[in-house]
């Protein structure tokens, strides 16, 4: 358990000082804003498809370090998958993040998201690490209605 806390530790912060595809996104095919009341994150997706596939993914915004982070890794997974895999992606992360998923089964699916497999056990901040893949899922089947955790 000491390696996923050392890699949550490095993962989280670096991706919270650094977000990567942290922008506003000209053009976008899709834009949808998520926000947890609770702690405050407020973030505006965006995602630019091409064909089935996610070409473009990008946000702007504020929040915890655990909200940016989730954000900013999500960004880099999703680039690239069609829509079904994001789809994938999203059951899979939120099973793990509410602990109804057991991240050891899934360890190579997850690359660096395996770093939010801790959060299960802080659940005021599981809704934090979400937030992003709520808004993300919303945008993907063309909601128009803003995300809220409550």
């Amino acid at each position: 358990m000491g390696e996923i806390r050392d890699l949550y530790q490095e993962v989280i912060l670096d991706h919270n000082k650094h977000p990567r595809n942290f922008h506003k996104m000209e053009n976008a095919d899709s834009t949808l804003d998520g926000y947890n009341p609770l702690c405050g994150d407020h973030y505006t997706f965006y995602l630019k498809f091409d064909g089935d596939s996610i070409g473009e993914v990008s946000f702007e915004g504020s929040g915890c370090a655990i909200s940016k982070a989730s954000a900013s890794i999500m960004s880099t997974v999703l680039k690239g998958k069609s829509r079904e895999e994001a789809e994938t992606m999203f059951e899979l992360f939120t099973g793990i993040v509410t602990g109804k998923i057991d991240p050891a089964e899934h360890i190579a699916e997850l690359g660096k998201l395996a770093a939010f497999a801790g959060v299960s056990e802080f659940p005021v901040r599981v809704k934090c690490a979400t937030l992003p893949w709520h808004t993300m899922h919303g945008a993907l089947q063309g909601k128009n209605d803003n995300i809220s955790t409550e």
